[in-house]
């Protein structure tokens, strides 16, 4: 097999200049006290080729062996009621499930507690970073997307694919949740295999696939920059939002996000433990993402029609006016560069909606408890989803 290596190639475009000395990239600097160079990166590069073999190993041997639903519901079986050495089942089957059973000495359950507890806290504003920023700012790194637009993701729509990633995210930051057999890890361990399905997929039919320049589908690299948008840049939205945290809900952010990581067969030596590692880390992968093409306009502008098209609000104006809110949050969480590229549109008083709610939650912090502010916020969170999974009863997950 070919061997490729991958150089920074685009430490030197105005893209990625601009986004780590002007732009949120210096934000996050800042925030995290990062010292970025190169110096790693050769550390890190090789798994911009590299793949979850354990989890391609039980598609293979399960889901390509027979129907879909019937695999779907054999590897259930093994989730729900864990297998042991002895089990006359696959051996690909036994390894990934060795692995994910196995619990990681540096697993600290009161931590995993206070990251949950901060999810939770966040209400609204959580979600709102998720889209507005997270997903939103990751349609910007080309190559990233590049599995979602060959595997049709835009047929699919942005409501199923926002209602998943919702339905994803709360059900692995709910307490206990990560617990063997729970629900969180459930999701974990089905989300691992879909990605393993849809990497396979892509390598069996989609002769185009350009491996040299965009690694390997839904790559180790890649995988560990997606986590650090739900650490790191989750966290620094949420700040920018108005919201404070605390250290222990800050290091638990970190060691949730990379317990889900090593369920999800993330080398475990990718996924940070803190702000600092997190930004030096993502430094790295963004030097081999070009800045957004044709594809990731259309990404974006699935996501903002996304109100328009989601029948949860019923009228028309409602549904509009939630569109433009989103418009709001985008220009205020990203950078106006990012904006600019992504073509989302410009919008009269972006500022106010986003200010405000800053200084709403100025204000809330003081007055609101924290044990209050988290029961609100799971309450409101587990209702978001429910009328999601209302409209999308078809989710890949159920």
């Amino acid at each position: 097999m070919e061997r490729f290596t991958v150089p920074p190639r685009f430490k030197d475009s105005p893209h990625f200049k601009d986004f780590w000395e002007s732009g949120n990239g210096k934000q996050l600097i800042e925030f995290s006290g990062a010292e970025i160079n190169f110096k790693d990166f050769e550390k890190f590069s090789p798994y911009f080729y590299h793949v979850d073999e354990a989890g391609d190993d039980v598609v293979k041997e399960v889901y390509f062996t027979k129907k879909f639903q019937e695999a779907s519901k054999e590897i259930e079986q093994y989730i729900r009621n864990g297998v042991s050495e002895n089990d006359p089942i696959p051996e690909s089957v036994k390894k990934l499930f060795t692995q994910t059973q196995h619990i990681p000495e540096w697993l600290d359950h009161n931590l995993l507690k206070s990251g949950a507890e901060l999810c939770m806290r966040g209400n609204i504003d959580s979600l709102i970073s998720l889209r507005d920023y997270c997903l939103m700012g990751g349609y910007d790194y080309a190559y990233l997307n590049k599995p979602l637009i060959v595997t049709e993701a835009l047929k699919k729509g942005a409501v199923k694919r926002l209602s998943e990633t919702l339905d994803f995210w709360v059900n692995v930051t709910r307490y206990n949740a990560l617990e063997i057999h729970a629900k969180g890890y459930e999701f974990a361990i089905k989300t691992r295999l879909i990605h393993s399905y849809a990497r396979l997929s892509i390598k069996k039919h989609y002769k185009d696939w350009d491996t040299e320049n965009w690694g390997e589908p839904i790559n180790s690299w890649d995988m560990m920059a997606t986590y650090i948008g739900f650490s790191l840049v989750f966290l620094h939205s949420l700040q920018k939002l108005g919201n404070t945290f605390s250290e222990d809900e800050e290091k638990g952010l970190f060691h949730l996000w990379k317990y889900v990581g090593y369920l999800l067969g993330i080398p475990e030596n990718l996924m940070p433990d803190n702000k600092k590692q997190a930004t030096e880390y993502f430094y790295l992968w963004t030097s081999v993402q070009p800045s957004s093409d044709k594809d990731s306009v259309l990404l974006a502008h699935s996501l903002l029609n996304e109100s328009l098209e989601n029948p949860i609000l019923k009228f028309q104006f409602q549904r509009k006016n939630l569109r433009y809110l989103h418009i709001c949050c985008t220009w205020f969480l990203l950078d106006d560069e990012v904006c600019k590229r992504l073509q989302i549109p410009d919008v009269p008083n972006k500022n106010l909606f986003p200010v405000t709610k800053k200084v709403i939650n100025k204000i809330y912090d003081k007055t609101v408890s924290r044990e209050a502010r988290i029961k609100k916020g799971n309450k409101d969170q587990l209702k978001v989803l429910e009328d999601y999974l209302r409209v999308t009863k078809n989710s890949n997950f159920h």
